[in-house]
């Protein structure tokens, strides 16, 4: 079991990660509502080299606001890998929180107040569309499918009881994203959520899910599709087989 941290009180300074590819419609509306809602704040904007400018509009914002950092990546890599950067790029500096958050405005800056409120008792925070409170707002029933399905066999899988494993806004203690073997993470696209909260609870720390609105984006294109649908499949399905087979070890060795 490892140690936790969340009896401590150090919950900041508090970083915020929002990885980016093609977003310049939304960017900088997302970073003024954060910065409404948090002006204490700070925003780190991942961008993978967006043929859009997006990169262009994160830089004029930093240059502005000692708020805002930009860190820059020469090709579209995964979500994961944006995250991992960023994760780093914290960790590397004294944050005492880091932050998952979209950059297309389905994740609402004015609920992670509350995000943050919960790491008071717990290692990591989601925010979370399945629990009592949450709900999604002008999303196909296909997308809602396939959220609900993925994170209830995530669930069944791996034995987790949160409700909403496949969920992008969260905030970690940054005692977690250390705990955590950062450079053994390989999944790419939304499956990466999965696999760090997973890990997190593997690790043996609290986490906590918070009620939050999902709304779905009202300006430009969503990036998901049925290879990354396919990359959670199966590599959950993995996870889930470890799982039951050191399960099933572990018992022939108490029954010896």
């Amino acid at each position: 079991m490892a140690e936790q941290p969340h009896g401590e009180d150090k919950l900041e300074p508090v970083l915020v990660v929002i990885p980016t590819y093609n977003e310049r419609d939304n960017i900088e509306i997302i970073v003024e509502r954060l910065n409404a809602a948090l002006p204490h704040v700070h925003v780190l904007i991942v961008d993978d080299g967006s043929p859009d400018g997006t990169g262009d509009i994160a830089d004029a914002m930093a240059a502005k606001d000692d708020r805002v950092n930009v860190l820059h990546r020469t090709e579209k890599a995964g979500l994961g890998a944006a995250y991992i950067a960023g994760f780093k790029w914290a960790l590397a500096r004294d944050y005492a929180v880091i932050c998952e958050m979209d950059a297309d405005g389905s994740h609402a800056p004015e609920d992670l107040p509350r995000i943050l409120d919960a790491l008071t008792d717990a290692d990591l925070a989601l925010g979370s569309r399945w629990v009592p409170g949450g709900k999604v707002v002008n999303w196909p029933k296909s997308r809602e499918f396939i959220s609900r399905g993925g994170s209830l066999y995530s669930r069944l899988a791996l034995g987790a009881s949160v409700r909403d494993m496949t969920g992008g806004f969260r905030a970690f203690r940054r005692a977690v994203l250390e705990k955590l073997k950062l450079d053994t993470v390989a999944s790419a696209g939304y499956c990466f959520q999965i696999d760090l909260a997973w890990r997190t609870i593997e690790a043996g720390f609290t986490v906590v899910e918070v009620p939050i609105t999902f709304a779905e984006r009202e300006r430009g294109e969503s990036k998901m599709s049925g290879n990354i649908v396919r990359e959670a499949l199966i590599r959950v399905t993995k996870w889930g087989l470890r799982r039951r087979g050191n399960q099933l070890k572990s018992l022939l060795r108490i029954k010896r």
